[in-house]
């Protein structure tokens, strides 16, 4: 079995509830995963947006949410977890708003993919502090055992 991510919420390749942006609640969505490999010793949750800030001209990859040493067995994140919720030893990395926790889809120019990155590693890492995308990236080179990804859309006004 190969590890999957999916979503109450929305499935693949669909939009994002208002819900779990800047229109909305900026609420971090419910996220489940299965087919996590034995030899996991902790996840990994990076969500992206590489449609900024024009799907028309992207320049750069907005980084949204970053997630490290989930613990393996967690299963889940409910609705709402990014607020106080996260699993028992789960540390947060800083987003591209230069904080800690989630930030929902808020694109200033037409319809943007999110990427919502979950990776299986095979060792806990170090406490980090508050990494980037970029340097989380490169403390989990060599450590990767499982990748996958899940896609939501969001365009204002949706």
């Amino acid at each position: 079995m190969s590890l999957r991510l999916f979503s109450s919420a929305f499935a693949d390749g669909a939009r994002i509830p208002r819900r779990h942006t800047c229109e909305g609640n900026d609420i971090s969505p419910p996220l489940a995963w299965t087919g996590v490999p034995p030899a996991a010793r902790s996840l990994v949750l990076i969500v992206d947006d590489p449609d900024a800030p024009d799907p028309a001209a992207p320049k750069l990859t907005w980084v949204h949410w970053v997630l490290y040493n989930l613990p393996a067995a967690a299963g889940a994140l409910a609705e709402g977890a990014a607020a106080g919720g996260l699993p028992a030893g789960t540390h947060e990395g800083l987003n591209d708003w230069k904080r800690t926790g989630y930030g929902g889809p808020c694109p200033p120019i037409g319809r943007h993919r999110y990427f919502h990155k979950l990776y299986a590693l095979d060792a806990e890492l170090p406490d980090l502090g508050r990494p980037t995308k970029a340097a989380l990236l490169a403390a989990m080179q060599g450590h990767v055992l499982a990748e996958t990804q899940l896609i939501g859309t969001y365009q204002k006004g949706d």
